[in-house]
């Protein structure tokens, strides 16, 4: 398998420190620039994001330098675009960081304002593109200027910008998941056949007998009150069984309501072949799926990652919400979200085998790109290179992508009714 070309623009080390004559020119004697602080991180074609920057009370402090506050992925044509004068501006286009102190809200019954302390300024370069390890800026440097001491900087930024190669392995679903479809690499316009998907319902934990129609009725019914019984296989070229996903917990709607709430979700195993035992699985991680209700309802899926030691614990890799209608991107990225159990995944030791976890510089894991319901949806995956020694280690996040996916259409409510040639109902 080749991979394709990404690469990480990773912002981190962030502090403010502030001249003692900028903190002591307010007139009441307080701090001019008072905690908190934040910055927006803006790259043209890239959603704007923002991060807290910590105020340093110490001139001789520094920031961790292993800290990351933002991160950009890119891909080849991004970077070209980026070096591409765009068609209001002669430029090349540039990172630019805006610090302010303060935050947009309501304190005591009155808005607060944000204040603008300064901004930090990189222009883009030919050095993005040549796929190496680089350090853009490291340091301190000068932002804003108090105008009440002749105009000289009163803040500097300590920040530390770097660019990292990122291949990653992009793969993609050919048809609806429930339609048990083949799964290909993609490499520019070449797919490449990969895996296939198996995917099978049993309601009742065995093969129905009897009349196929009552069979079928009572299944319906049945989906009617509660979602079980759903498994997902990923076989190789070979035909063998090399990842798996299915229902432990049923699917049900919550006491008074319709839809599976946060309270009672339903979940899911995903598993990988036992290679000392032939035609038996280890669990490998567990996906939680329920409804979130609001004025544009959201699907929220949660990852542990479970553990093949004695205490068998579980770490939560992920919580993303996907907007139920338009769908959206789940992944498992250490930079782009808070962990609540600070567990990132480092490269597998051997296939399938994540159990020896790495708390440090994981950053991007994967990412699928699913539709919302009622919508046809061919899951987009996308994998971090250094996570795959093998193609078993591909698949076993192929099988974790089938759960995603399908958990859209198991959250949907109980009462509502799809019309007929929209995305296949199981």
């Amino acid at each position: 398998m080749d991979p394709q070309a990404f690469t990480r623009l990773s912002i981190g080390s962030l502090g403010l420190r502030f001249q003692a004559s900028t903190l002591n020119s307010s007139k009441s004697g307080t701090n001019a620039f008072p905690s908190p602080c934040s910055c927006e991180i803006r790259l043209r074609g890239f959603p704007i994001q923002t991060t807290s920057v910590p105020l340093l009370s110490s001139p001789e402090a520094t920031p961790d330098i292993h800290s990351i506050a933002s991160s950009f992925y890119l891909e080849e044509a991004d970077v070209k675009a980026l070096l591409t004068p765009g068609c209001f501006c002669s430029s090349h286009a540039s990172l630019e960081i805006t610090v302010f102190t303060g935050k947009k809200g309501l304190y005591c019954g009155r808005g607060v304002k944000k204040q603008q302390i300064g901004t930090f300024k990189l222009n883009v370069g030919p050095e993005w593109c040549e796929g190496k390890p680089v350090i853009l800026f490291n340091g301190w440097i000068g932002i804003g200027k108090n105008k009440n001491d002749g105009g000289k900087l009163g803040a500097e930024l300590h920040l530390r910008v770097k660019l990292d190669p990122d291949p990653r392995y992009v793969f993609q679903f050919e048809d609806v998941t429930t339609l048990s479809p083949q799964i290909v690499q993609l490499q520019g316009s070449i797919k490449q056949p990969i895996f296939s998907c198996k995917f099978s319902r049993d309601s009742y934990g065995r093969v129905a007998q009897g009349d196929p129609l009552s069979t079928y009725c009572s299944e319906i019914e049945t989906e009617r009150r509660e979602r079980k019984g759903w498994k997902v296989k990923i076989h190789d070229l070979s035909g063998s069984a090399v990842a798996a996903a299915f229902i432990t917990t049923p699917f049900v709607p919550s006491t008074g309501c319709d839809w599976v709430a946060k309270s009672n979700p339903g979940a899911w195993l995903i598993v990988r072949p036992d290679v000392c035992r032939p035609e038996s699985w280890l669990p490998w991680g567990k996906l939680e799926a329920w409804r979130e209700r609001g004025i544009r309802d959201s699907i929220c899926c949660r990852f542990h990652l479970l553990s093949e030691g004695q205490e068998g614990g579980e770490f939560l890799m992920s919580e993303i919400l996907i907007n139920a209608e338009r769908g959206g991107e789940f992944f498992v990225d250490t930079d782009r979200q808070t962990q609540t159990a600070a567990i990132p995944i480092p490269s597998p030791q051997s296939s399938g085998d994540f159990s020896t976890l790495s708390p440090i510089g994981s950053g991007f894991v994967m990412s699928c790109r699913v539709q919302g319901e009622g919508k046809r949806s061919k899951p987009l995956v996308q994998l971090a290179m250094r996570h795959v020694t093998c193609v078993e280690d591909a698949a076993i996040f192929m099988a974790l992508a089938a759960a995603v996916d399908l958990s859209i259409e198991a959250c949907r409510p109980f009462r509502r009714r799809f019309r007929r040639g929209s995305r296949h109902s199981v």
